[in-house]
């Protein structure tokens, strides 16, 4: 039960991610923000209500705020990204998440075991294959989209530190927290940059969906560590990313490079093992 809820979050995480990089294509990224982080809300909300957890305190839930706005920092940069390079890159990049949780544990005095050394070596080959691409004079650039996914993977490892120091008292009320926050500093960013959150009803559905979709997948993942091993469901629900390359394969068509697949399965293969650590 544990795989099938973590994988269920993969699956929800990847077709979310796909469905908010084709919405910041067509509308501003702090729109798509706005409102999807709104009904993911809506939705954790009515998850904190079934499950009947206590408040647990304002100060207990600081760090699973910090979490959110790590989150919503990372979520633009990753629909951005999305939006301006090819998802195929862009994916799997951002998959390098678990290296930050790993960095802050080292930095606490927890030496990182001998499979996460190979996994962070995978991932920055990966990242440097993906990332690189000729340019018109014959040289090298770096790709479109790639140092945004890269800040994607620092905002959401970033936001697995501080969801896991406020998930203590309460899972529920943590991701309440991480949410609310995100939608506040989205709200605050727009009125600062004077940014419509106005979608039309055609595009109104693909927002409401990457919203659900993405408090699908965390609801399932929380669930998923408390029927096994977190080291399991961490691994299996990072393989969210080849969900997003193969519906922008299937959907959009998309075409990388033989050395650009290699460089993406690498990163991945990389990710999992850091994770699996």
């Amino acid at each position: 039960m544990a795989a099938l809820l973590a994988l269920s979050g993969a699956l929800l995480w990847g077709i979310g991610d796909f469905l908010g990089g084709l919405a910041a294509r067509r509308l501003a990224v702090l729109a798509v923000l706005a409102i999807s982080q709104a009904v993911g809300l809506a939705g954790v909300v009515l998850w904190v209500w079934l499950a009947n957890d206590p408040f647990p305190g304002v100060s207990e839930l600081l760090p699973a705020a910090a979490a959110g706005v790590a989150s919503l920092i990372g979520l633009g940069a990753l629909y951005r990204g999305l939006a301006v390079g090819a998802m195929g890159i862009v994916a799997p990049i951002s998959a390098a998440a678990p290296v930050v949780p790993l960095a802050v544990d080292a930095a606490r005095g927890v030496t990182p075991a001998a499979l996460q050394w190979l996994g962070i070596a995978l991932v920055l080959a990966g990242i440097m294959t993906l990332s690189r691409e000729p340019s018109e004079g014959g040289g090298r650039r770096i790709a479109a989209g790639a140092g945004l996914a890269v800040v994607a993977a620092l905002g959401f490892g970033s936001f697995i530190v501080g969801i896991d120091a406020g998930s203590d008292e309460s899972a529920p009320w943590a991701v309440v927290a991480a949410r609310s926050s995100a939608v506040t500093l989205a709200l605050v960013f727009a009125l600062l940059t004077s940014t419509s959150l106005r979608a039309s009803r055609r595009h109104l559905p693909a927002l409401v969906a990457v919203g659900a979709f993405d408090t699908g997948a965390n609801v399932g993942v929380a669930f998923a560590t408390t029927r096994g091993t977190p080291g399991i469901v961490a691994v299996l629900s990072s393989l969210y990313p080849i969900v997003t390359i193969l519906l922008a394969r299937i959907v959009l068509a998309e075409r990388l490079s033989a050395g650009k697949r290699v460089g993406g399965a690498v990163a991945l293969v990389g990710a999992v093992l850091v994770a699996a650590g």
